[in-house]
């Protein structure tokens, strides 16, 4: 931590960069000033009420907006239509081939698959909106007519999630950093009083179901501090395993131009061991929640076997086993779909590379697939680890805050680590070396 204020500190210094994070902190502050405005047409209590009842799917939507879901603001959808349309998207571009000559095509190709990407979130952010709308409508004011409380509403939280989008794409052209994951970051960071509030009193219900004052105190404040503890221990384990890599050793052959002698150099190709960040965490989530949020939804009242069955889900322990299949299944998944083998041997056979052992072409691609997989089997473990770990410490001490800790510290040190590399890359580029360790 403290070699990231340290970046920070020295990053300040330049003119260049300190304007770039004047510049992101000014758009940040605007996002949070958006945050507190309420949305027309809801009774902001009723409304937060309906919501908590999703359970740990609305507890998450909550977390990306920033607390604005709960509160009923106009960023109560906050950035989650762009990641979902930003995750079809990338699925899409492995399916569809015009898409995926696209992604090839460079800048251009990028610029494109980008404007799709924000048409895409306008249509799921009317959708979502509209759910939420039909969902809550008991929560909508009688000032006005219910249809003209709707229309309102769906279009304030569709205009909200706009204008969210503008924000981070203006980190992106003229901040640093990654906008979208700063927004979100901005947001959890904001929302770190209320947890340890929340943790608070919820160690000291743990002390009132003992008779003895003292004993309960004792157990309150002594279940505060351990599940604190063992917070600070999580973030620490996270920075150190996204900076984690595997290093394939790589070997350019040497070749002569007149009286040049180029390649020859050794180097390697990084394979970091959680490749797949906070995504697949953030896909089972969405997966295992969205029964249990159709029937919030289009069942609120329903008394049917079935229907109680996926509301419950949640509380069932055959949730959590089938939350660590789905991590699993979902790091595989990130991965084939994002990191390409095959490629990256052939890009290493053009430029005359190779790792030293192993033929080029085919048996390489598989040796580097080989290593990934293995990789894979670590960063699930990694991720199974820090979510499922703080949810089955809240079902067990009755800390029901707890669950969501491991999410967030899973967002927050993701985006930390990008956003001073980016600081450091911009500073190597200053040719500042002295700043750097």
């Amino acid at each position: 931590m403290k070699g990231i204020f340290d970046t920070l500190v020295n990053a300040f210094r330049l003119p260049d960069l300190r304007k770039k994070l004047m510049f992101t902190l000014f758009i940040l502050a605007l996002y949070m000033i958006g945050g507190l405005i309420p949305c027309p047409g809801i009774n902001r209590t009723e409304f937060s009420s309906i919501v908590q009842n999703w359970g740990q799917i609305g507890g998450l939507m909550d977390i990306i907006s920033g607390g604005g879901l709960f509160a009923a603001t106009i960023f109560a959808m906050g950035i989650t239509p762009y990641i979902n349309s930003s995750i079809i998207i990338q699925l899409l571009t492995v399916a569809i081939p015009a898409l995926e000559n696209l992604a090839k095509e460079g800048e251009e190709g990028q610029k494109k698959l980008q404007k799709i990407t924000r048409y895409m979130t306008v249509g799921l952010a009317l959708l979502q909106a509209s759910f939420f709308t039909y969902a809550t409508r008991s929560a909508m004011t009688g000032f006005i007519p219910k249809w003209l409380a709707a229309i309102l509403i769906i279009a304030t939280f569709t205009a909200g999630t706009c204008f969210v989008v503008f924000l981070g794409e203006r980190i992106n052209e003229k901040g640093i950093g990654n906008g979208v994951s700063l927004i979100i970051f901005a947001g959890i960071i904001t929302r770190i009083p209320q947890m340890i509030s929340t943790l608070y009193y919820d160690a000291l219900n743990i002390s009132g179901k003992f008779k003895n004052e003292i004993l309960g105190n004792t157990v309150g404040i002594t279940a505060f501090v351990l599940v604190s503890l063992l917070s600070l221990a999580t973030i620490i384990f996270c920075i150190y395993v996204q900076n984690a890599e595997r290093r394939i050793p790589v070997q350019y052959s040497k070749k002569v131009v007149g009286r040049k002698v180029y390649g020859g150099q050794n180097t390697y190709i990084p394979l970091k061991v959680n490749q797949s960040s906070v995504m697949p965490v953030i896909f089972t989530m969405s997966f295992l929640s969205l029964p249990s949020t159709i029937v919030a939804i289009f069942f609120p009242n329903s008394n049917n076997v079935i229907v109680d069955w996926f509301r419950n889900f949640g509380s069932n322990p055959f949730y959590y086993v089938v939350y660590f299949f789905c991590i699993f299944a979902f790091v595989f998944f990130y991965s084939m779909i994002q990191f390409n083998p095959i490629e990256i041997s052939q890009n290493l056979q053009k430029n005359g590379g190779f790792i030293p052992g192993v033929r080029p072409g085919r048996p390489t691609s598989e040796f580097i697939a080989k290593v990934a997989n293995r990789l894979n089997w670590c960063d699930a473990c990694f991720l199974c680890i820090v979510v499922l770990v703080p949810t089955l410490l809240g079902k067990l001490t009755g800390m029901e805050g707890v669950w969501f800790a491991g999410t967030s510290v899973l967002i927050m040190t993701g985006v930390a680590n990008d956003l001073v590399q980016q600081i450091e890359s911009q500073m190597v580029t200053h040719n500042y070396k002295g700043f750097l360790d």
